[in-house]
């Protein structure tokens, strides 16, 4: 999965730095990363190439080196391009360090970006120089990177398992998943999100494993469960274009290891779940 980068290790531990000039900075427009990429590996622009200033942050290290941020906007340096995440996810990279890199920055730059004024007064905020936090100078709100759970969910019919396409978007197979609702524990979205997306009730809930997955800000948290009664499938075709219990032999993969719902087809395919 994307997370899987040793023996690298990610230290998200917020530090109060100032780039050096051959820091490399993570520089993102909408969806886009402007990097180079060679042999399979990305490298990033570094400060000094960047000419960074004001609004620059640190980011997190990984593999030794400190990885900054920079608001969006501006040219890109000679021997750079802007790539699309979903573009980086279809290149079939060496390792998964780069793409978990570029993931993890996207959610914090998505989050900076949003969250430049203080949501309860509306003054500008500005970074804490304690902690990963924004902080608004009038009314003292701080402001913490948001982190969005949800659920991928393994439903299992004896040799079958409830494979799902969905009806926009991402077009290979995927699973059941949906957000954690206010007052609702994670078991009981598995159940409501298997029931409105497809008609079926489920017991026998039983937690896999999670996933960060910094390109939508969320926190994956993965289950298999049975299904309970009636095994026939009401597919809510708003959502989903395709849904259907698949043979074990029969599960076709994504194209790419990088997913936790990838990981839990892929189990469920060779009989290890």
């Amino acid at each position: 999965m994307i997370q899987d980068i040793f023996p690298e290790r990610l230290d998200n531990a917020y530090r109060d730095l100032i780039p050096r000039e051959e820091d490399p900075v993570l520089c993102f427009e909408r969806d886009r990363v402007i990097a180079a990429l060679s042999e399979g590996r990305l490298a990033f622009p570094h400060a000094g190439e960047m000419g960074v200033g004001r609004g620059t942050v640190y980011a997190f290290s990984a593999a030794g080196r400190n990885y900054f941020l920079r608001p969006g906007g501006g040219t890109v340096p000679e021997g750079y391009e802007s790539f699309s995440l979903r573009q980086l996810r279809d290149l079939n990279l060496t390792g998964n360090l780069d793409l978990f890199i570029v993931y993890t920055g996207f959610h914090l730059w998505k989050w900076y970006g949003s969250s430049r004024f203080c949501g309860a007064c509306g003054a500008e905020t500005s970074p804490a120089h304690d902690e990963r936090a924004l902080v608004c100078p009038s009314c003292g709100n701080r402001i913490y990177p948001r982190i969005n759970p949800a659920v991928i969910v393994g439903v299992k019919n004896g040799e079958k398992l409830l494979i799902t396409r969905y009806k926009s978007g991402f077009r290979h197979n995927a699973l059941i998943a949906g957000f954690t609702e206010i007052g609702e524990t994670v078991e009981e979205t598995v159940r409501r999100e298997v029931r409105e997306e497809a008609g079926l009730q489920v017991k026998n809930i039983r937690y896999f494993q999670s996933q960060p997955w910094g390109i939508a800000s969320d926190l994956l948290m993965g289950f298999y469960c049975e299904v309970d009664g009636s095994t026939e499938i009401h597919r809510d075709d708003r959502e989903l274009g395709y849904a259907e219990w698949v043979e074990r032999k029969e599960i076709i993969l994504q194209p790419s290891d990088y997913s936790l719902t990838n990981e839990m087809m892929k189990r469920f395919r060779d009989g290890l779940d």
